[in-house]
C-alpha cells in the first residue's frame, strides 16, 4: 500500500488478521504522520499507538481492522486511529484499562500505553459485540484566530469514509462547514465506485464550497447543475441552526439522514428520488427540531439502513468517531464505498483573551 497524504475525507483501512498486519499498519501510520509533518517524537507516538492497537486485535480477537484518518490542515494536525474488531469483547473495560490487566497472559500494557501516548482516547466493548477503540494523536498545535461565534454551540463530529475493497479512490465524500451560529454538513455518493465516482464526488465538494450561506435546497440545486459533466451522484445537506435549534435538510437519491434523540425512537429525514447531475424528482427542504443531547447520523447506501444503537449500552454518549466506527464495523456490507458521519452538539467553547472572558 503506497501512502501519501490522503484526501481529507478518506480513512485509510488496514486489515489486521496476521502478524504482517501489525508491520503494515506501523508503516502506513509512520508515512501518514510524516506527510502531516509531525515531529520525530510525535511520529513515534503514532507508531506506538497503532502497534499496541493492532497487537491487541491479534491477541484477543484474531482479526480486525484499523482506520487512520488525518485532520490536516486543522490546528493542530492530528491522526485519528480507530481499531475495530468483532471478537469476544471485554466484560470489564475499566479493569482492562489498568496496566497489568490481561486475559491472555501478556504483560497487559497495551491499553494503558495507548492512553498515555494519545491526546484523547475512548473505548467501548461488550461481550459478543467486539471492541472499538478510538485514539487521537495531535502534532504541534498551531495558533489560529478566534471565530466570532465560538461562544455558541457547534457540531462535534466524527466520520468513517472508506472505499470499496480493492479500489484506490473513494466515491463517497463529506464536508463540514461552519458559519455564524450554524454548521452545514454534506455527504455525497458518486454513482458506482472507482475513479469516475471519485471525480463526481470531488465535483460536488468543489460546488459545495461555493455555497457558503445558501440554504440546503439552493445548495443541492447548485450541486445538481455543477455535476452535469459527471456520471452523477446522490447527496444530502443538513444545516444545523444553533439559534433556532433546528435542522434544515435536503437530499436527493438513496442517501440517508437520521436524527437520534437521547430518549425515544430515531426518525429519518426525507430525501427525494433522483441523481444529481442527471434528474431529480424534486428539490425540497425539510425542517426538523434539533434533538437535545441527541445525534445526527448521515450515511450512504454502503451502510445498511437496519442499524440500531439500542444493543450498545452507553455508545450514544461516546465520541461521534467511535459511534461511526461501530456502525461501520457492524453494518457496512463492504461491497461498495461507504460513508457514515455522526454529529452531536459540542459544549460551548470558553476561551479567555487578555484576562477577559470572550
Amino acid at each position: 500500500m503506497e501512502v501519501a497524504l490522503p484526501a481529507r475525507h478518506v480513512s485509510i483501512s488496514v486489515p489486521v488478521d496476521e502478524t504482517s498486519g501489525v508491520g503494515e499498519v506501523r508503516r502506513v501510520a509512520m508515512e501518514l504522520a510524516e506527510a502531516l509533518q509531525f515531529s520525530g517524537p510525535d511520529i513515534d507516538r503514532v507508531v506506538q499507538v497503532v502497534t499496541e492497537a493492532a497487537t491487541n486485535i491479534l491477541q484477543h480477537a484474531k482479526r480486525g481492522e484499523i482506520l487512520l484518518r488525518p485532520s490536516a490542515p486543522e490546528a493542530p494536525a492530528s491522526v485519528e486511529v480507530l481499531a475495530l474488531d468483532q471478537g469476544p469483547g471485554v466484560a470489564n473495560v475499566a479493569s482492562a484499562l489498568r496496566d497489568g490487566f490481561s486475559t491472555s497472559g501478556s504483560p497487559g500494557l497495551g491499553l494503558g500505553a495507548i492512553i498515555r501516548l494519545s491526546t484523547s482516547f475512548e473505548v467501548t466493548s461488550a461481550p459478543g459485540k467486539g471492541t472499538a477503540l478510538l485514539a487521537r494523536i495531535d502534532g504541534v498545535a498551531k495558533e489560529r484566530p478566534l471565530e466570532p461565534d465560538e461562544e455558541l454551540p457547534s457540531l462535534e463530529w466524527g466520520v468513517v469514509c472508506v472505499p470499496k475493497p480493492g479500489e484506490k479512490v473513494c466515491g463517497d465524500a463529506w464536508s463540514v462547514g461552519a458559519g455564524r451560529g450554524r454548521n452545514t454538513v454534506l455527504i455525497v455518493d458518486g454513482l458506482g465506485h472507482g475513479l469516475l465516482a471519485f471525480e463526481a464526488a470531488e465535483q460536488a465538494l468543489r460546488a459545495f464550497e461555493g455555497c457558503a450561506g445558501a440554504r440546503p435546497e439552493a445548495s443541492l440545486k447548485t450541486l445538481h447543475d455543477a455535476m452535469s459533466v459527471t456520471r452523477g451522484a446522490v447527496a444530502s445537506i443538513a444545516e444545523i441552526d444553533w439559534r433556532r435549534r433546528e435542522v434544515r435538510y435536503a437530499g436527493a437519491g438513496n442517501i440517508a439522514g437520521t436524527l437520534v434523540p437521547v430518549k425515544g425512537a430515531a426518525y429519518n429525514m426525507v430525501s427525494h428520488n433522483g441523481t444529481l447531475g442527471k434528474k431529480v424528482a424534486r428539490f425540497q427542504e425539510f425542517v426538523y427540531p434539533w434533538p437535545e443531547q441527541g445525534l445526527l447520523i448521515l450515511y450512504s447506501d454502503g451502510l445498511s439502513g437496519h442499524w440500531d444503537l439500542e444493543p450498545y449500552p452507553g455508545l450514544t454518549r461516546r465520541h461521534p468517531s467511535l459511534i461511526a466506527g461501530v456502525l461501520y464495523r457492524d453494518f457496512a456490507g463492504r461491497r461498495d464505498d461507504v460513508i457514515v458521519l455522526v454529529g452531536r452538539e459540542r459544549e460551548r467553547i470558553k476561551r479567555e483573551k487578555e484576562g477577559d472572558a470572550i
